[in-house]
């Protein structure tokens, strides 16, 4: 049977390619890493790691194992983090995994919420997009990801995220995110796309740059896209700056506005904001308390549609 200990000592040696910063992590010495990673390579029989002038490198065996020391690490990690927080939810640590837009707008609220109710909680913010987000959850790096999808109607529970399999993921839709065309403040939107046909654009992610695509081409034409950015921030400005035009969703509007942009709102391009957690319910109190908290935010926030505009959504949410 494989040592936990040991796969801890493989995982960061793998995450930190040296002995010696695996060492200063885990507050060993050198040579008692040395000597867990020469343990681990007699138990499993397999040359994990070799020399490599000064330091050391995974072999293909060794990165393999490491993968799935990271994962097995994950998991014992979230359980302690369960077991400690099952009582009365007074201790313990939740975390959470939400894409940035997310982090500038309802999710603070909902942290702030959390607190107020289970003031024994740590809660852990990571900023990361949404392949990335899932893959930590699945890993057990994460208890809950905030994550959007687009082209899938209706809010409620469901498994699998993105037609990716099930794969024990657990999902609960939080609100409907419309779209907005983005042009400069000399340029009427008027809300067709296809007046742009000719323009210049600017494309986020993997996963805005594919659901603007498919929004022109339901138009009538291919965008001509000039520049690529996931910063909402740097888009609007190149927008303001008459660089192109662009597609953002309200959220990304909410957390940041450039005074120098114009707006209009575009039917049928809304993306669902859904928290994603992990295993068959029910979910571990911390767990379920912080997608509680994330829901009510939401509602609070009136990102469920009531806003009625990325500065409406903006005032619900410093509320």
């Amino acid at each position: 049977m494989l040592d936990v200990l040991r796969l801890r000592v493989l995982d960061a040696v793998a995450r930190h390619g040296s002995v010696t910063a695996a060492a200063r992590e885990l507050h060993y010495s050198q040579p008692s890493v040395s000597h867990h990673l020469a343990r681990l390579e007699a138990e499993t029989g397999a040359k994990l790691v070799q020399r490599v002038g000064r330091g050391i490198r995974l072999t293909e065996a060794g990165r393999l194992l490491a993968d799935r020391a990271a994962e097995i690490i994950g998991r014992l990690d979230a359980a302690s983090n369960e077991l400690a927080a099952h009582v009365g939810l007074r201790s313990g640590r939740v975390r959470l995994a939400a894409f940035p837009s997310a982090l500038g707008t309802f999710v603070p609220a909902a942290a702030l919420r959390l607190a107020r109710e289970h003031p024994g909680l740590d809660l852990r913010l990571i900023e990361a997009e949404p392949p990335e987000a899932l893959a930590m959850l699945r890993a057990g790096q994460v208890d809950v990801a905030v994550t959007f999808r687009y082209g899938t109607s209706g809010l409620g529970t469901d498994m699998g995220v993105d037609g990716a399999g099930a794969g024990g993921v657990r999902t609960v839709g939080l609100f409907e995110d419309p779209g907005f065309l983005v042009t400069p403040p000399q340029v009427d939107p008027g809300g067709e796309l296809g007046s742009y046909a000719g323009a210049k654009w600017i494309a986020g992610c993997d996963r805005c740059r594919s659901h603007l695509l498919a929004l022109c081409g339901a138009a009538g034409f291919d965008p001509a896209i000039a520049f690529t950015t996931d910063d909402y921030v740097a888009v609007q400005a190149m927008v303001a700056a008459g660089l192109g035009v662009t597609v953002l969703p309200r959220l990304a509007l909410s957390a940041h506005r450039h005074p120098g942009v114009r707006l209009s709102e575009i039917p049928g391009s809304s993306r669902n904001v859904i928290a994603a957690v992990y295993g068959e319910p029910p979910d571990p109190p911390a767990t379920a308390a912080l997608v509680r908290a994330l829901a009510s935010a939401a509602e609070s926030a009136a990102l469920d549609g009531a806003a009625g505009s990325p500065a409406g959504a903006a005032a619900a949410i410093g509320s």
